[in-house]
């Protein structure tokens, strides 16, 4: 660790971790929701527009991952260098949200396919696609602790 960076706090990662729990019972509701009072508003379409859809939500949620990995990685990357006064914790915050939401929207996926006719398998594996993307985005700390590293040696370099 650098000695001009000051270590990680739990408090330092509190916003992002409150962002993160806040997406989670998000996705946690809407699939109780969906698994509770979801068929009073199903629709019956018809089946080819289902496939249709069901196609390209499977086809969103599965670049929704490897999307989410590259921009998080962007976002971290610019944290470190773009000038400005923001703290490492609000430019880190900005990049759990975006992170969190991608994440959510991949249940969101799921509870409007369920809704749209697709039997409650569709929402429960969308649901655990989402959460998946929630372990593996969540907030850490060697991210946040790099962008702190980086805002201090830019700082101590002017």
């Amino acid at each position: 660790m650098n000695k001009l960076s000051a270590p990680v706090q739990q408090k330092d990662l509190f916003i992002p971790w409150l962002i993160w729990s806040a997406l989670v019972i998000a996705l946690i509701t809407i699939t109780l929701i969906g698994h509770f009072n979801g068929d009073q508003y199903r629709l019956n379409p018809p089946n080819n527009s289902l496939v249709f859809l069901r196609t390209v939500f499977y086809g969103l949620a599965i670049i929704t991952f490897p999307i989410t990995n590259f921009i998080r990685h962007i976002m971290v990357r610019l944290n470190q260098t773009m000038p400005g006064d923001k703290t490492a914790k609000s430019r880190y915050q900005l990049t759990t949200l975006i992170s969190m939401l991608a994440a959510d929207s991949i249940g969101f996926y799921g509870i409007a396919l369920y809704l749209w006719g697709d039997p409650i398998n569709t929402l429960y594996i969308f649901s655990l696609l989402s959460g998946l993307a929630f372990f593996l985005y969540r907030p850490k700390q060697d991210e946040f602790r790099s962008i702190q590293e980086a805002l201090t040696n830019t700082a101590h370099k002017n």
